[in-house]
């Protein structure tokens, strides 16, 4: 996977936190990226991730390459700000506390497994992000979520639970199952 300059990280975390602002301040504008790179307007998946005081305050992405990526930033940030279902609207008064993540998308890659076990071997954890479905039910890990679920089993069991499929789902050859790999960046990581 190619990498992101330091220089368009930046522009997509810029872009990121002005339209919340934006949404939050109405004289202020977002700030678009001048003269797009091709990385930038690639259609990529992507994730914007908001935390404050080091804890989850909002997470939302698209899985699919179905947009720029420089729009997918733009539209996650404001839905992970804004309609996470698993938290309250973000309010200006946080705007200061929150920093923002975002994680670019390698394009899923379906796993073929002949029991649990099997699968187990070939997932790389830290490096895997894993997208469970089972008819309509859907739900995914980015990789950052093995720091908290370290044990293969763990991570697996409570990925069935998000989807709201049984917890040994995984475990189905009836379930699918793809993974794919991110590169991310925050606001505490990239320079200024």
């Amino acid at each position: 996977m190619a990498g992101l300059t330091e220089k368009e990280k930046k522009d997509l975390l810029v872009l990121a936190r002005s339209v919340i602002t934006a949404s939050l301040i109405k004289s202020e504008a977002a700030m678009q990226p001048e003269n797009l790179s091709p990385a930038l307007t690639e259609e990529r998946g992507c994730f914007v991730t908001l935390h404050k005081s080091g804890m989850l305050r909002g997470c939302i992405g698209t899985i699919e390459p179905v947009d720029s990526l420089f729009k997918g930033v733009e539209e996650n940030a404001i839905k992970a700000a804004f309609s996470d279902p698993r938290f309250p609207q973000l309010s200006i008064d946080e705007l200061g506390e929150i920093d923002i993540e975002i994680s670019v998308l390698t394009v899923p890659v379906p796993l073929a497994f002949v029991d649990g076990e099997d699968l187990l071997r070939q997932l790389k954890p830290d490096v895997h992000g894993v997208i469970l479905s089972q008819g309509y039910r859907r739900s995914t890990f980015l990789p950052q979520v093995w720091k908290q679920l370290s044990d293969p089993k763990d991570f697996l069991v409570n990925l069935c639970k998000k989807g709201g499929m049984g917890t040994d789902c995984w475990q189905s050859t009836e379930t699918n199952v793809s993974v794919y790999e991110v590169e991310y960046f925050g606001e505490l990581t990239v320079a200024e």
